[in-house]
């Protein structure tokens, strides 16, 4: 298909535009309320959607479903002032932050979240067919729900299929469903209770290492961290560092720095679309609007003020571009 997905409606393989979610595809999806408080993005096939969510501003958000579907759910980040989880068959959860977390809920099951916002959020659902499921032996497999949980086979593979509806035309419909089968497969395992050891990647970073080292970056994304000081939060040299942070989280150190200060700056011109996108650059580190937007466009394919445009439309004059200062280094 040469990395572009068919337009709705030429058969399951769809790459859907923002918001038309419930038009198109055939399954019943998460209810969200109110709708207009996010944008939604999913490809579909194979038995598997995946959808990501995206909050446009702060404000009160609830999620419904109860479907014959499996559902998982990845929060890439969030917090919230307050709020609760419900996933049926479990106690309910007031957990403020859940970055990084996934919640299964197994087909027949009800799901039902609401927050209070915090900071804009990010979140994919992931829609499984019962029937694709048995067909990678899942059959007969009594799925249990599970809330807010961490996996590092889970979490990688799911990164990739929203990193294909972020960027369509950086993969094809084939290596969707390729991800979508190991997806499927490590839920197999995961219900089979494979042990921990087993599922962690090997050579890789202990869950307690990922958490000291994903806190520390988010709170000096304005600064640039040299790999001495994140290696010796974890009290490992640099070179192992370097290679145990990469088979964890997927590229190196600096490039997960670098893709975090664009996620956050995706937030903040949501967020604030009455900042400059200079202003923006400069408050996530980088030194001038040239750098920050050269960055941000290799990252996402627009530039900062066209991706803020697709997702709240034109903004007031301030959000435009300026830089008299001219640019240093980031």
């Amino acid at each position: 298909m040469n990395g572009d997905l068919k337009e709705a409606g030429a058969d399951d393989r769809v790459l859907l535009p923002p918001a038309r979610i419930e038009k198109i595809v055939s399954h019943p999806t998460v209810e969200i309320c109110p709708a207009d408080l996010v944008k939604r993005r999913a490809i579909t096939g194979h038995g598997m959607t995946a959808e990501t969510v995206q909050s446009t501003r702060r404000g009160r958000v609830e999620y419904r479903f109860h479907a014959p579907m499996h559902l998982l759910v990845m929060h890439e980040s969030g917090a919230r002032r307050d709020g609760e989880t419900f996933v049926e068959g479990l106690p309910r959860a007031r957990l403020r932050r859940f970055a990084r977390k996934l919640t299964f809920v197994p087909a027949g099951h009800q799901y039902h979240e609401w927050h209070e916002l915090l900071a804009l959020s990010r979140l994919t659902f992931f829609y499984f067919d019962p029937a694709k499921l048995s067909e990678t032996n899942g059959a007969g497999v009594s799925f249990a729900p599970r809330l807010f949980f961490e996996d590092e086979a889970l979490w990688h593979t799911a990164l990739k299929l929203m990193e294909l509806i972020e960027h369509p035309a950086s993969g094809d419909q084939l290596y969707f469903e390729a991800l979508g089968i190991v997806l499927m497969y490590q839920l197999l395992r995961l219900h089979r209770g494979v042990p921990e050891g087993q599922a962690q990647l090997r050579g890789g970073l202990g869950a307690w290492q990922q958490r000291i080292l994903t806190a520390y970056i988010e709170e000096h994304l304005a600064e640039r961290i040299d790999l001495a000081t994140l290696a010796q939060l974890i009290h490992q040299t640099p070179f192992h560092f370097c290679r145990a942070f990469k088979q964890s989280f997927g590229m190196p150190p600096l490039r997960y720095q670098t893709k975090r200060r664009i996620e956050h700056a995706k937030l903040l011109l949501l967020e604030k679309p009455a900042i400059s996108v200079t202003d923006i650059g400069l408050m996530i580190g980088f030194g001038c609007s040239t750098s920050f937007a050269t960055a941000f466009r290799k990252a996402t394919g627009f530039t900062p003020t066209s991706y803020q445009r697709l997702w709240i439309g034109p903004t007031k004059p301030t959000a435009r571009m300026s830089d008299p200062s001219g640019c240093t280094p980031a």
